[in-house]
């Protein structure tokens, strides 16, 4: 007896389709928070907070 015959008598394919199902929900969810309408102002400001020097950082020590 093969592992693949194994494998396959163990009914091991609805694991896949529900970690596929699950993807594909994430996925969507992911494309429709990015382009819903008045996102753009989220992501103009999202984009400025590296640069953003409002708040102080962590103190860096001089030589490190």
């Amino acid at each position: 007896m093969k592992l693949s015959d194994v494998m396959s008598a163990a009914g091991l394919s609805g694991y896949a389709i529900v970690a596929l199902l699950l993807f594909v929900i994430a996925f969507l969810a992911i494309v429709v928070r990015t382009f819903a309408p008045g996102s753009a102002a989220r992501h103009a400001r999202d984009a400025r907070l590296p640069l953003d020097d409002d708040e102080p950082g962590p103190a860096v020590r001089a030589g490190e």
